[in-house]
Parts: structure tokens; sequence; C-alpha cells
């Protein structure tokens, strides 16, 4: 069995190629994918070359880990039915080809712990649910703080805002650098880090990546302020001790989402009290896929770009 893929064979060195995938057992789905996203986090750093070691990374590499798409064969033991509609966060199914993320194909083979059953009505919106769950990771719990300052209005940084506003919390505020990131807010606030007063944050959840940015908001944090890195960061983080000091700043790092997270803001788009609108700003058909992550890296008007495999050939 072979499936179309995008396969990155090194830093922007990515094609669309045939590649053999693994035969599937009992436990097993084959699942023919609609959509996928692009990363502009971990994929952008894979598609660089400046991802720092990671377990499980090397070339040649299938990227991809927010994909939905329809179940086409359904092992004895796997309790899906041909039809099924669902979320996949990427799948190791390929000969030739390393599967860290794997999500970038037409098809691809995966037990079925892995995939979550989703509507099929959310369309290409339902690749999104991977980034929900990395937000309400970084959210929920009873010791975790609600975000009251957020950095970057991407598309973790407004699902982390209207998460927020979901929870019934006080409406954050979000910074954004580039001007034209600044719209689409829904129901809080986004301005520019200058004009920004405000010193006494209890909460900082930063969504940009940026690693220059950490002495910046310790400096905006109250005495016992909490500074959470949501992002992914391709440099080693440092700040100035002094001021972290005097104001007993405690960091916290936001790993990967769990299961009870997908599953959460799943039950929160089906109730309506999330929207996946508007975050989707790019799309485009899988034979144009070296085009396409170009743009979702280099565009900054690209939130986000899913790549469309109903058609590919």
């Amino acid at each position: 069995m072979e499936t179309r893929a995008v396969l990155l064979n090194g830093p922007e060195d990515l094609q669309l190629d045939t590649l053999a995938l693994k035969a599937p057992g009992a436990d097993d789905l084959i699942v023919e994918i609609s959509h996928s996203g692009i990363s502009t986090g971990t994929e952008k750093l894979f598609w660089s070359g400046k991802m720092p070691p990671f377990p499980g990374m090397g070339y040649p590499l299938v990227p991809g880990y927010e994909s939905a798409g329809e179940v086409v064969e359904a092992g004895a033991n796997t309790g899906f039915k041909v039809g099924d509609t669902v979320f996949v966060p990427g799948a190791d199914c390929f000969d030739g080809a390393y599967g860290l993320f794997g999500g970038a194909t037409q098809r691809l083979v995966t037990t079925a712990g892995r995939v979550t059953r989703i509507d099929a009505g959310h369309g290409a919106e339902g690749a999104l649910l991977a980034l929900a769950a990395t937000a309400r990771h970084a959210m929920a719990g009873l010791e975790k703080p609600m975000p009251e300052l957020i950095v970057g209005h991407g598309v973790l940084g407004r699902l982390l805002a209207r998460l927020t506003v979901a929870a019934g919390a006080e409406p954050p505020t979000v910074w954004e650098t580039d001007p034209g990131r600044r719209s689409g807010a829904e129901g809080y606030e986004v301005i520019a880090p200058e004009d920004d007063a405000r010193r006494d944050y209890r909460a900082i959840y930063d969504a940009s990546g940026n690693a220059e940015i950490l002495n910046d908001l310790i400096g905006r944090i109250g005495k016992g302020g909490e500074i959470v890195l949501a992002g992914f960061y391709p440099s080693d983080l440092s700040f100035a001790f002094a001021p972290a000091f005097m104001k007993e700043a405690r960091l916290r790092v936001a790993a990967e989402w769990a299961r009870d997270d997908l599953l959460a803001v799943r039950s929160l788009i089906e109730s309506g009290a999330l929207s996946m609108q508007g975050l989707i700003t790019h799309t485009a058909p899988a034979e144009d896929a070296g085009r396409a992550y170009r743009t979702a890296f280099g565009d900054p008007a690209c939130l986000k770009m899913i790549l469309n495999w109903k058609d590919a050939a």
C-alpha cells in the first residue's frame, strides 16, 4: 500500500512524494486524510534546520501533526467503523521516512488509540484540534492561573484568549507587534506592547516563541507572578537573575497536550463554547505543498495554512 505524502529531505528541501505504508494490524485504522495543517512552530524549525535535538527526529521526515480525515478500514480490535471522521495527530507508518509527525499525507495507518472521533461538519477546522488542546493544556489545572496577558496573536495566542473568555475569566490583554495581526479579537483587547503600561500581571502566557522576550516579561509581572512558556523555543532561554529575584518570579513550561485536553476542547467546540472560526487564513491543494510551506513560514498574513488532500494525485 502506498500514499502521496509531503517529504522533508533536509532543511528547505521539501516535495510531494510516493511512500510505502506499513501493513495495518487488528488494532490499526487506515485513514484517508482530507486536511492537514502546517505548524509554524515545531515544523518550521525542522524545515529551517533549526530544530534542537529531539527524540525521534531525523531526515527524511513526513511532517504534520494536525490532520483530519475518514476511516476507510478498521481493524477488528479498534472499535471504529468505516466512515468515521477522525482527528489524527500524525502517524509513524512510512517505510523509508521518519514519522515523528507523519500527518501530512493522503493516507496513513495508525493505532486506534491515537485518533479521536470528530464531527464531519467541522471540515478543515477539524485539523486544528491539536492546537486547541495545546492551549487548553497550558491553562487547565487547579494550580494554574488564568492568563491576564498573552504574548502573540497567532493561532495559539487566539485560542488561549478564546479559552480564557469561554471559562468566564476576566478577558486577557494580548500583545501583538504586527499591526496586521491585531484584528480578529473576540471579547478581548489586542494592543502593541509599547502601549501597555501595566507591570503587575499575575500570569503572562507567552505564545510568541521569542527567546529574547523573557526579561521584558519578568518586568511586567507583579510579585510572585508566573510566566508560562507556551511556545516552542529554538534556542536556550536566559534571564537576568536580580529582577526575577525581586519579583519572586515563577516560570512554567507548558508541555505537549494530553488526550484529556483533546476530549475537553472537542466538547467545547461541539457545544459552541469555543469557536475555531477565522483561524484558517490560507488553503492550498497538496500538490502545491512546497509553495504552501513557504507561505506558512514566510507570510505574516498567514495565521494557519491548510493542505487539502481530497484530490491529491
